[in-house]
């Protein structure tokens, strides 16, 4: 009998001391991973900022059109200045700025009296405006045709898009009406697979400070300047 009971009260030790790593490893282990996918779940945010901000310049909208802003971004165009040469600390000082060299330079090109040009030192002075793929203008090479895709989809999920929300009602209070436009991931998408509980004190949390339980840009209930709150 007193092999039995020391037994039991073996396992009720060891089961004890279980619980007691468990209850410090599981929370430690879940912020670890939260802040290892985080990293990847706001690159897409920021790159769909990107496109967002990009498609409203020329558009004078939001899009909440995650299909329509892809195709935006890869058959579109963006207006870039090429430039050629810099201004010295002397023609600065002398007063030259770059919209008076770019002036100088035009009217030169329609005179064909390059004299002005030379006595200014801008024969290297060169100022184009292009018309460049909008892809690699906005991107610079970090994603192509085939990969630009994948900043719809939130990382960690089988293929769940972000949440996209878009108000073209907002007026201020001088009247001026300013399209808004909100794009999220929530914590049961990325996180959902992680310990369950863990998971509900997080966005227990978030709630009870009023916080979106989540990570996100922008809102449709007032302009922010499309800031994240990961920033």
């Amino acid at each position: 009998m007193k092999t039995v009971i020391r037994v039991l009260l073996g396992i009720a030790i060891a089961f004890l001391c279980f619980i007691c790593v468990k209850s410090v490893t599981t929370p430690i282990g879940f912020e670890n991973k939260r802040a290892e996918r985080e990293t990847a779940v706001v690159k897409n945010l920021v790159a769909l900022r990107t496109a967002e901000n990009e498609f409203r310049m020329q558009n004078g909208r939001f899009t909440a059109n995650l299909d329509s802003l892809i195709l935006f971004v890869k058959t579109g165009s963006k207006k870039e200045v090429v430039k050629e040469g810099a201004l010295t600390d002397k023609q600065l000082e002398d007063g030259l700025t770059e919209l008076k060299a770019v002036k100088m330079i035009q009217k030169a090109q329609k005179t064909g009296n390059w004299k002005e040009v030379k006595e200014a030192g801008l024969e290297g002075f060169k100022r184009d405006t292009i018309s460049a793929p909008l892809l690699e203008s906005l991107y610079k090479g970090e994603y192509d045709e085939n990969t630009i895709e994948n900043i719809i989809y939130i990382p960690y999920t089988d293929g769940i898009r972000y949440e996209v929300l878009v108000n073209d009602d907002y007026t201020t209070s001088q009247g001026i009406r300013v399209p808004l436009v909100e794009v999220r991931a929530h914590y049961n998408t990325w996180m959902g697979d992680q310990d369950a509980q863990e998971l509900v004190n997080l966005i227990d949390k978030e709630e009870q400070l009023f916080h979106y339980p989540g990570l996100r840009f922008g809102s449709i209930d007032e302009p922010n300047n499309n800031a994240g709150n990961w920033e």
